[in-house]
């Protein structure tokens, strides 16, 4: 088997089993974060959740299929293998950091405006008008 090929199998095996393990550590830990950003609503937080995950494989392992050919594609001996393969999968890896960092930057901005958007809410809802006291005279 040619080199090259070996190193486009070890390619897709590296980086679908590590988008597959970033995604499920992210699903399992993100579940009370995003619980947190809306504001105890398990039902939104658990279906935003699998959504985010399903973008998130949609995004990487798209990415992932067209970066199969980007750089050095021809391996001249087991050296190159390697070579490849950390270029290769070193930028599958920031690809899925980056992302993390702005799913979470984005959850984050949409909790908070959650907490100022409650803080702004009185407590209790009004029940009446109390009179206002009488001007004194003098």
């Amino acid at each position: 088997m040619d080199r090259t090929v070996i190193t486009y199998v070890l390619y897709l095996a590296l980086s679908i089993g590590l988008t597959i393990w970033v995604a499920r550590t992210l699903s399992h830990s993100g579940r009370v974060f995003l619980a947190d950003v809306f504001q105890g609503s398990e039902k939104l937080a658990d279906a935003v959740n699998h959504l985010l995950v399903v973008g998130f494989y949609l995004v990487n392992l798209g990415f992932v299929a067209l970066w199969l050919r980007g750089g050095d594609t021809h391996v001249q001996d087991v050296a190159g293998i390697f070579t490849a393969l950390s270029y290769k999968v070193g930028t599958v890896l920031l690809v899925l950091g980056v992302l993390h960092l702005l799913n979470v930057y984005v959850l984050n901005r949409i909790r908070r405006r959650g907490l100022i958007d409650s803080e702004q809410r009185p407590p209790v809802p009004p029940q009446g008008w109390t009179p206002a006291a009488p001007l004194p005279q003098g």
